[in-house]
Order: C-alpha cells, then structure tokens, then sequence
C-alpha cells in the first residue's frame, strides 16, 4: 500500500541520478521563488495582509506555541490519511482555499488548482471572485469535490442566481465568507493602487451571470466603456454589510447543498451559524487580510470546537504551511483544514504543475509526521497528542 509520504523516497531516489525538484520544498521557498517571478501587484495581492500584518503573524505563531509528543512503537505500517467530509470521501483532511483573480498569477488560474486538486483526490473550493466562471471549472473537473464560495452581493436576486448557478453545475457545499462584505486596509496593494477586480479580473462569475447582464446598459463584451460600467456596478453590488443571521434562513431556500459559514472567530457566532441551519463553520482570520490585531484563527478553534464541534464539522483556515500546521489544528479539533496561500505561490511557479507539486509536499510531510508522532490516522490524534509551549 502507497502512502503519501512516499514521495520523500522518490524524490532521494532521483537525486541518485542527479535530479533535484525544480520548485522549492518549503512555504519560505515557494513565496521567495514566487517574488521573484510574479508582477509586484500579483505577488502583493497574495502575499498581502491586513495593515500591519499583525495577524498575519499571529497565525503562524499560535502553531509555534503548540508541540507535538511523538510516540513510539505503535504500529504505523499501514496508514491511511481518508476521511469523509460533508458526505462527500476525500483523500486526507486538506482542501484548497477560495481565492480570487488567480488570473493575474498564472493562466491556468482556477482550473489549475481545480484540476490538481482532483488528481489527487483533494476538494477544492471555489472562490466567487475566480478568473474563470463556475461552469468552466465544473467542466474542467467535473467528477472532484468542488465547493463554491459565495460573497453574498447586495443584489438578492444575484445571490441566490449564483447558489443556483453552482448546484446546478455540481458543486457539492456552498462556504459563504462573513467576514469580507469589504476589503480590509491593505497597504501593499494599496501602495502598487492596484484592486484586480477594477481591471475586469476575477469577476468572471458575475459578467456572465444573468441576473447580474440584465442590470447593465449594454453587454460588457461590447465596449471598453460597458466593460467599464460592469466593473463599476460589480463595486457597487459586491459586498452587503446588512447581513444578519436570519438572512441564512433564505439560502437554505435557494439550495439544497450543505452551507459552511466561513470567518467564524467567536463562539457565539459559531453557535448563531448553527442554529441558523449551518452545516459547519470555518474558523478563519481571512489568512490575516482583513481584521488588523485580531486573534489568530488557531488560538479560536478550541473555543468553537467546544461550543459546536458536536453539532456540526468544524473546519480550520488561515496559516497552514506544513503537515505539523494541519496535524495540530486537527488535534484542536478541526475534521479538515484550508490550505492558501502556499499553492498559490506554487500555481504563479509552474500553473497546475505547480499546484501539485505543493498539494504533495504537504501532504507527504503530513503523511510523515502523523507517523513518527505514533499515528496511522490522523483520527487517532486529539489534545493528547499535544502540550502547550510554556511562555516566560
């Protein structure tokens, strides 16, 4: 039987011949690389956070001040890292996360991740703001596991048209994102003045939507100026700071998927998602884009496990880098994680290439370290795998 971390031999056994990887092994590695070669306002839309990234960096240090007790002797020969989400059979516990205008990263853009997500049996999630339209991802995989993000606009009837749009091309979960009815203060992308989606990219979903072409004056195919005026209505409909919770009582009349609420950081709120009919929440910070100072997305997991994680999955986003990250969030009690930032860095690299280059490391350093931590499931492993780093 194969296992994921398999893939640290294969890559010795090439170096026998002389072959090293082309791409770097390491998050570190991959955004350097990155730098080197994306358009400045490409790599600082991505690499970007919120003021002054202090939450940026509080992500990663919440996984700092947790350690792992490896155990011996346990019988790892046989490991299996599957599991189940939302129905739905996956092969291990990670998805990649929504992001947007991967257009201006490289031009196999949301099909790229889509697609090397599904080679290795990972789902992937959608983001609304994708370069591509929903229905040509759909097609360009259209046995994975694809779920569709939805930044809910301030036009209703456009909301529920792109729920619609994405049961009907076999999404099988819709993860609305609560936490960016607007864009955070990002001084790097501020500094280069450069918004993507003021440009006409990653905001194929809404031009070719119908609900949204019937708001317009003229198709937005037909001039600079309608293209122009399209971009300046997708501004004005894109975020709706009037949500409330009751709001999540009509999506659940627009589709019959499951619904995840993602950029949950309190209890109550996650506790308000469920008894709103939720099917999960996601912990998340938006990977440190949005709120300046605010608590890390890992330091809020344990608080949500405990007032949900009963009821409903619970998943975690923002600062994964490594299989560590993801074996000590599942420990916390998360069912699965999201992975940004990193394959993204891997899709500007080498487009779907690149993707799975980063997909498999991560996985194979899972794979590893579950192992030598004593675990052939990641199911095994809960607060008893971990202790506290003492501080002071």
């Amino acid at each position: 039987m194969g296992h994921f971390g398999d893939v640290a031999g294969q890559i010795y056994e090439r170096g026998v011949a002389g072959e090293r990887p082309e791409l770097p092994m390491t998050a570190e590695g991959l955004e350097a690389a990155a730098r080197a070669v994306l358009p400045a306002e490409a790599f600082a839309y991505v690499a970007g956070g919120a003021s002054t990234e202090r939450t940026m960096a509080a992500n990663r240090e919440a996984f700092a001040r947790w350690r792992i007790v490896p155990r011996m002797l346990r019988g790892v020969t046989e490991r299996d890292l599957s599991t189940t989400l939302l129905g739905a059979p996956m092969a291990a516990p990670i998805l990649t996360a929504p992001i947007g205008a991967l257009g201006q990263v490289h031009p196999d853009a949301d099909l790229g991740v889509t697609r090397a997500a599904a080679e290795i049996g990972l789902a992937s999630v959608l983001s609304t703001l994708s370069s591509r339209t929903l229905e040509e991802v759909a097609a360009a995989a259209p046995d994975s596991g694809r779920w569709f993000q939805l930044y809910w606009p301030r036009d209703p009837e456009l909301a529920e048209s792109l729920v619609r749009r994405a049961e009907t091309a076999g999404y099988r979960a819709v993860v609305v994102t609560v936490d960016t009815w607007s864009l955070g203060w990002r001084p790097r992308d501020l500094q280069l003045a450069n918004l993507p989606f003021l440009r006409g990219e990653g905001i194929a979903n809404y031009l070719s939507d119908p609900v949204f072409r019937s708001r317009l004056d003229a198709p937005p195919e037909e001039s600079v100026q309608a293209m122009h005026r399209a971009v300046r209505h997708w501004a004005a409909v894109f975020g709706n700071p009037g949500l409330s919770w009751p709001d999540l009582s009509v999506l659940r009349e627009w589709t019959r998927l499951p619904i995840m609420i993602k950029g949950i950081c309190h209890p109550d709120d996650a506790r308000a998602a469920v008894d709103h009919g939720a099917d999960g929440v996601v912990v998340s910070n938006h990977g440190g884009r949005q709120v300046d100072g605010a608590r890390a997305a890992l330091d809020c997991l344990p608080d949500v496990v405990r007032a949900v994680g009963e009821r409903v999955a619970v998943l975690l986003d923002s600062g994964i880098r490594c299989g560590a990250d993801v074996l000590i969030a599942l420990a916390l009690g998360a069912q699965a994680v999201l992975l940004g930032r990193p394959w993204v860095y891997g899709l500007g690299l080498a487009g779907q290439r690149g993707v799975e280059h980063v997909l498999r490391g991560i996985l194979g350093d899972l794979d590893l370290t579950l192992a030598l931590a004593g675990y052939a499931r990641h199911s095994e492993v809960g607060a008893h795998s971990l202790v506290r780093e003492r501080v002071g």
